[in-house]
């Protein structure tokens, strides 16, 4: 089925690909060290695995590491200035998270909406 073919319940299909796309970014989330480094880009802009690393107190391995596994889903991206490597935040894949993340609020709201008129029948 093409990602424009509408499904037996009248949707479109190809969202399976942006909910496993979503579920490696949320995975990463998932660890408190890198939610926390997500949250320090987002706040502060980008910023040198130096300064990270000094303000995390973490080994410079480690840090990279984490920046790393974000990197693979595309939370982050790296660029050298000189001998530093500048790591920022991709914008469009936290983006695509909220969007899902939406979804998924307006689903269940949906559903409790449904359940609460059940119970008052």
């Amino acid at each position: 089925m093409s990602a424009g073919t509408k499904t037996k319940r009248g949707r479109r299909g190809g969202g399976a690909g942006r909910a496993e796309s979503s579920a490696r970014v949320f995975a990463a989330l998932g660890d408190e060290t890198r939610l926390r480094l997500v949250t320090r880009l987002c706040d502060d802009g980008p910023a040198s695995i130096t300064r990270l690393t000094a303000e995390f107190r973490m080994s410079r391995q480690a840090v990279t590491k984490h920046l790393q596994v974000m990197e693979r889903v595309g939370l982050v991206r790296n660029a050298r200035r000189g001998r530093e490597s500048v790591w920022r935040l991709e914008q469009r894949r936290i983006r695509e998270a909220r969007h899902y993340l939406e979804l998924i609020s307006k689903q269940w709201e949906a559903a409790l909406s449904r359940l609460q008129k059940f119970v008052e029948e």
